[in-house]
């Protein structure tokens, strides 16, 4: 469950905050098990990213938020594809979320200050992504989507013959709204300047 946290504003040192996105296991597991197309690349890049942020001599804030589903539901609380990928460490915060948008019936406001920047990284595109990055921006706070460290499914469109919308169209229709709406999408190439001041 999530990590128990003072309710009031934490000090925010650096105004930065890394925000990790349902990067769970039922996600990023192998593709053939029902992970995500891209899984094995995503994973890295999250990897690299993490990494970065922890190595910094003023690391952001880091915050983890996991998805709870409904009982049988691959993200199920308390199951193996429930549990995040990537192990917290002890000063990392932890919040369990039940809706797209982040933001919503969770503390996650609470620990995000409204002048910080929010580099936005997990899945799933068009669901979580989308939804807290357009919440974050219409709190005011600048938002960075890093492409290829953000990833969805394929999308059945029972309404279009059964036709099948490939996820690499789906992220990029998600950078391009995203992108229309404020939010700056930034490379991987740009990982060396990520957490420095702009």
């Amino acid at each position: 469950m999530s990590r128990p946290f003072p309710s009031q504003q934490l000090p925010c040192l650096t105004c930065r905050v890394l925000l990790l996105l349902d990067v769970q296991r039922n996600m990023l597991r192998d593709p053939e098990k029902g992970g995500v197309p891209c899984a094995l690349t995503i994973r890295r890049n999250i990897e690299r990213i993490l990494g970065k942020a922890r190595s910094e001599k003023y690391p952001p804030r880091i915050i983890h938020v996991r998805n709870s589903g409904e009982p049988g539901d691959p993200d199920e609380p308390n199951t193996p594809g429930w549990q995040l990928f990537f192990p917290p460490l002890p000063h990392e915060l932890v919040l369990d979320k039940k809706k797209s948008n982040a933001f919503a019936g969770t503390q996650l406001g609470d620990l995000i200050p409204r002048n910080a920047e929010v580099i936005a990284i997990g899945m799933q595109s068009d669901y979580c992504v989308r939804a807290t990055c357009k919440a974050a921006l219409a709190r005011g706070n600048e938002v960075i989507l890093i492409r290829g460290a953000h990833a969805t499914l394929d999308r059945n469109e029972i309404w279009n013959a059964g036709s099948v919308t490939k996820s690499h169209v789906i992220e990029a229709d998600i950078e391009t709204e995203l992108e229309d709406a404020g939010v700056n999408v930034l490379d991987m190439k740009d990982l060396p300047d990520l957490f420095t001041d702009r």
